[in-house]
């Protein structure tokens, strides 16, 4: 097997030799990803610098990253009450990212915001390395190579550049997915609960882990293995990964309700920023809204989004994709187009659901480099000047 997990025995943990060989492995993968952030943040830095704007400013100190660096710095308590009536409390980010700063600005010269960025970065790489060695597993290092430079290429990627927990989730959740599916069962455990402490869809791989383990004990049952083996050592690594996986999760959840005072705590101060899950009624009522006035061409556009985004879904399942990525990148999509809120947020939700590219990235993976290489190039060169031209605007929610 060519991954990183094939190279240990199982049940120890890898030896340094080992990782180094995956990694190497793996520059080529980097490198494009690296190259693609690259031209992205050159973008942005040019047309912040035409815009009077400053760029740094932008990755570290609008929206999100405001109220993590916030936690970061001051903890949790903080409420903003606004004249419509919602009450905005930095209850409703979960923890892993803002401790992540507060650690490094202790430890480092940084402020909080620029160990969140510090933090960004790193785990943007950590989170192409895994693209990189699942795509390897699945199709070969092409593959690989392809999945990791589509994810830095995604239309919104300026956000993995970002003080956001983005690629933090991420790699935590591709690494935990890539230990289910080598049948590393403590690591997907443990990084799935550290992905459930990092943003509400943490459930997504806790997820994938368990129905992956029930399946996996389904499917030896039916073949004849008796419930003594199952309890035998590898099994009991399962049951132990099944465990931990909704640990982060969950504790912060039950944390937030204990704190309320209520057992809906968390949904309530979901509530008060407007977020929760409607079944995407509000989501069809907003494309609805678009399709029926003078933004026709926004709501077909985003007809077409959801068609494509749930093609490439259902194209990868009907193509054999592993039922741990179905499950998790399933979830993420499911989550993001039935949850309610602010609608412009979507595609950033989606980001993290990576399993949708394989597709994709196999595809690329057959062509001769002179033709998929041009191809990601343009969608590269689009990305970078989107997201400059979104983050120096809207930007994202």
């Amino acid at each position: 097997m060519n991954d990183l997990a094939s190279t240990a025995a199982p049940g120890r943990t890898l030896c340094p030799p080992a990782v180094r060989a995956a990694l190497r492995r793996a520059v080529p993968g980097l490198a494009a990803y690296a190259a693609i952030r690259l031209l992205g943040l050159a973008v942005l830095m040019a047309w912040s610098a035409a815009s009077g704007k400053d760029w740094h400013t932008l990755l570290t100190a609008r929206w999100d990253s405001l109220w993590y660096t916030r936690v970061a710095e001051q903890g949790y308590g903080y409420t903003v009450h606004l004249a419509n009536g919602a009450v905005h409390s930095n209850l409703a980010f979960f923890p892993l990212l803002p401790w992540l700063e507060r650690g490094l600005s202790a430890l480092t010269p940084l402020t909080a915001a620029d160990a969140g960025l510090a933090v960004a970065w790193l785990a943007s790489l950590a989170a192409a390395w895994a693209l990189y060695a699942t795509g390897e597993r699945l199709h070969g290092p092409r593959a690989g190579v392809a999945l990791a430079a589509l994810w830095a290429a995604l239309p919104v990627g300026i956000v993995q550049s970002m003080a956001y927990s983005e690629s933090l989730f991420t790699a935590l959740a591709a690494w935990g997915v890539h230990a289910v599916l080598t049948g590393r069962w403590v690591w997907a455990g443990a990084l799935a609960s550290l992905a459930g402490l990092t943003r509400p869809v943490g459930a997504a791989v806790v997820a994938a882990v368990w129905i992956t383990a029930a399946v996996t004990v389904a499917n030896e049952r039916a073949g004849g293995v008796r419930w003594r083996t199952l309890l035998g050592g590898r099994h009991r690594r399962m049951l132990f990964g099944i465990l931990l996986a909704p640990l982060g999760w969950c504790g912060y959840v039950v944390w937030v309700g204990v704190r309320q005072g209520s057992p809906t705590g968390y949904l309530d101060v979901q509530g008060g920023w407007g977020n929760g899950f409607d079944g995407g009624i509000a989501f069809a009522r907003f494309v609805g809204h678009q399709l029926a006035g003078p933004a026709l061409p926004a709501g077909l556009g985003l007809l077409a989004g959801v068609a494509l985004v749930i093609w490439l879904y259902v194209h990868g399942v009907r193509k054999g994709q592993p039922l741990p990525l179905a499950v998790y990148g399933g979830t993420v999509l499911f989550i993001a187009l039935t949850a309610k809120g602010y609608f412009g947020s979507k595609p950033r939700l989606m980001m993290p659901a990576f399993p949708l590219l394989l597709p994709l990235a196999a595809g690329l993976a057959r062509w001769r480099p002179a033709r998929s290489w041009p191809v990601i190039a343009v969608v590269a060169a689009g990305s970078a000047v989107y997201g400059a031209f979104w983050l120096n605007g809207s930007g994202p929610p």
